[in-house]
């Protein structure tokens, strides 16, 4: 079941009365790679059709804290989880929990555009196979290149090979193809850092359309971008042994505007990172 949650919070002199779903909780959450402790104790909320970015320096450990959200992090040979990472209140490392099945309902978008080397149509439709998809192909092609922002430049040449495509509608694609899997919530790696300034505004631009309909978390080093598009703020920091940390979370206004620790405004004016 999904936790509603009413908070108050005041800051600037304005006062906000907020009633958001929990969608996603991480509680005291430590990552190991092998013997290296690459995050420790992060607890947080996601919140159900909201923005959240994760932003801190390099090596903070934001990007390693997102892929457990969908245990992108089994992949990788010696990473090691404790705590919990619940989703609609289930522990996603729960031994009866399927990985799969979690990246389902958990899609993901990397930093660097990940296009198959396919036509347009068969990297919307080749997840949705693999998921035994029963419904219209051509519908849910357009369907998600028209979520996705894309559809009108590329509804012509659905044939054509997406590596033909430019980074950013590269991008949109990939995004596209999350889609057509049909998640509820979707994690972005830094989606916009390979990309130039007119097409980061239409991935930022896309990211806000899209919260109307799905939960995005973000990872980026672009501090104008999380205040752009982001509701709730998460900053990492990194400890003397290089091992992250949640320093703070707030509402992105009142972390970047009102920060509660010094740390976090020393990051957020440029002072280091």
């Amino acid at each position: 079941m999904q936790a509603t949650e009413v908070e108050n919070f005041e800051y600037l002199g304005k006062s906000e009365t907020v009633e958001k779903q929990k969608i996603i909780t991480l509680e005291d959450v430590n990552i190991h790679y092998g013997s290296f402790h690459a995050v420790k104790d992060a607890s947080l909320p996601i919140y159900e059709k909201q923005v959240t970015a994760f932003i801190g320096p390099s090596g903070c450990g934001k990007s390693t804290v997102l892929r457990s959200i969908n245990r992108m992090n089994d992949m990788i040979r010696g990473a090691t989880i404790d705590g919990q990472v619940l989703f609609h209140g289930q522990d996603l490392y729960a031994k009866d929990v399927d990985p799969v099945l979690i990246r389902r309902s958990i899609g993901m978008v990397f930093q660097k555009p990940n296009p198959f080397p396919k036509s347009i149509y068969e990297n919307i439709t080749w997840g949705a196979k693999i998921n035994g998809f029963k419904g219209d192909y051509d519908e849910l092609v357009e369907t998600s290149l028209q979520k996705a922002a894309l559809w009108d430049e590329v509804k012509d040449k659905l044939k054509q090979n997406a590596l033909q495509l430019s980074g950013g509608q590269q991008q949109r694609l990939c995004i596209a193809r999350t889609l057509a899997v049909q998640p509820e919530v979707i994690l972005m790696d830094e989606p916009a850092s390979a990309l130039d300034p007119i097409a980061t505004g239409r991935i930022e631009e896309l990211i806000l359309e899209l919260k109307q309909y799905y939960t995005i978390v973000i990872v980026t080093h672009n501090m104008g971008q999380a205040s752009r598009v982001s509701d709730n703020t998460a900053f990492f920091m990194v400890d003397e042994g290089r091992t992250g940390y949640l320093e703070e979370y707030a509402p992105t206004e009142q972390l970047f505007l009102n920060p509660a620790h010094k740390k976090t405004e020393e990051y957020i004016s440029g002072k280091f990172g």
